[in-house]
């Protein structure tokens, strides 16, 4: 009965160990990952904005119509972003006036949370976004 109660507690053991890494790389930062913003697309369009951050600090806004290239700085539940201009496309005003819009609140980001796929960023409003995983 010692015997299987110590296999038991073993088993246990080995069991837990496996889960801690992994419940550990569930809040880390997924950097080099496509987080897409938790938004339907606007009418007529299949695009959302997603942005993409290298641990490097390079960062790449794909907005509802343009594109931006910038930085980031992370940190353990900090995060500043600093966006260029978008890159010239072809988009309409409402496109353009929206773009704008997202460009300035991502500049405004202080922090960041993650639960498993769900990465919010929070400044002045929250933006959720999620891991794309396919």
């Amino acid at each position: 009965m010692l015997l299987l109660r110590r296999r038991l507690c073993f088993v246990l053991a080995v069991l837990v160990g496996m889960c801690v890494p992994a419940f550990a790389t569930e809040t880390a930062f997924p950097f080099g990952s496509s987080l897409v913003l938790d938004a339907a697309p606007l009418p007529g369009t299949k695009r959302v904005p997603m942005i993409e951050i290298d641990e490097n600090g390079d960062a790449s806004f794909y907005l509802w119509c343009a594109s931006a290239r910038g930085s980031a700085n992370v940190g353990q539940d900090t995060i500043s972003l600093t966006p260029t201009t978008a890159l010239p496309s072809q988009c309409t005003p409402d496109q353009i006036s929206r773009d704008a819009d997202l460009l300035a609140q991502l500049s405004q980001m202080t922090g960041w949370h993650r639960q498993g796929d769900e990465v919010d960023l929070t400044g002045t409003a929250t933006l959720r976004f999620r891991l794309m995983t396919n």
